[in-house]
């Protein structure tokens, strides 16, 4: 198989394990916040026996820097995450991820306040853009609480996913999958004094569901990402990382019949395109060499998304 039809293959495996994230996060039972706990716990387990047997400990790269970066870029990874699971609580699925892929327009905004990088006016037309797609999709009405509560959680939780990247995309010459898991294991005592272990002893089935967030979408998730992100263009990442999306929504109808309206509908394609045009105009990020591993080249635009290393200018995973 050529190497980009394989990277393919892998992203848009990623991507539709990344649309199913909500389903186990509903399916569990378990609260946003132990949700996250015990997904950081597995998650690190399966990203530290991955890079354990493939040998990415030797020489790491990291510096006290860099770890501290990584760290910084976990603590805003956790709590994106628990703010978009309890999104998923206060709304949908669909309503909550397609609010959550504003990340893009976030990451320009910060470059310009934090870097003061500079924004075009075409970046500002489809800022104004995807914030037309953005108003028609929250269809919020008067005195909706539970769709403004949502509406807010997603978006907040964008702001946190774009500030790990603005910290993690400085982070050079290390692996991905070790960043990841740093910022995954960042999370366990972060995350420790929230944690409701009285509750999560009476989860029963739902055990299963957490292990499956931790090993399928932080462990086997990652690598396929990280593995395509070796083999394509940034355009073809950009384009593949909305099949999230589109299986999250897909998934949320038919496991929970939720579905957004028709006005809302006409909201989705407004963001998708403004996000697409938004991000294929973005320089691509200088690539990160890992120390002595000259046969795996880092990913292209290398950053934190689901996924927690991966600029959201690439792919915008929970």
């Amino acid at each position: 198989m050529r190497n980009e039809t394989r990277g393919t293959v892998e992203l848009t495996l990623a991507m539709v394990l990344s649309g199913t994230l909500g389903i186990f996060v509903v399916e569990s039972g378990a609260s946003p916040f132990n949700v996250v706990f015990f997904r950081c716990l597995f998650g690190a387990a399966a990203l530290g026996a991955y890079s354990l047997l493939r040998g990415y400990f030797t020489g790491h790269g990291f510096t006290p820097k860099k770890l501290g970066l990584a760290a910084l870029g976990g603590v805003f990874i956790v709590f994106n995450w628990v703010l978009l699971f309890e999104a998923y609580e206060a709304t949908s699925i669909s309503f909550a991820t397609v609010v959550y892929h504003t990340q893009p327009f976030f990451l320009v905004l910060l470059g310009g306040v934090l870097f003061r990088e500079r924004i075009t006016a075409a970046k500002f037309g489809w800022l104004a853009v995807a914030f037309v797609g953005l108003v028609l999709v929250s269809g919020i009405r008067p005195g909706d609480t539970a769709s403004l509560k949502g509406l807010g959680l997603a978006l907040a939780a964008a702001v946190l996913y774009a500030l790990s990247t603005v910290v993690t995309k400085r982070i050079t010459g290390v692996r991905p999958h070790l960043i990841a898991l740093v910022q995954v294991l960042v999370g366990i005592p972060l995350l420790l004094p929230f944690a409701d272990f009285g509750a999560a002893a009476e989860l029963g089935g739902g055990w299963g569901w957490l292990v499956g967030l931790g090993l399928i979408h932080t462990g086997v998730m990652y690598v396929l990402m990280y593995a395509a992100y070796q083999k394509l263009p940034t355009a073809k990442i950009a384009v593949l990382a909305f099949t999230y999306p589109a299986v999250a929504m897909f998934a949320d109808w038919m496991v929970y019949g939720h579905h957004i309206g028709l006005v809302q509908a006409l909201g989705v394609p407004l963001i998708v395109l403004a996000s697409l045009k938004v991000t294929l105009a973005a320089k691509p990020a200088p690539e990160a060499k890992p120390a002595h591993a000259p046969d795996a080249a880092p990913a292209r635009r290398t950053a934190g998304h689901d996924s927690a290393a991966a600029s959201p200018a690439a792919t915008r995973s929970a």
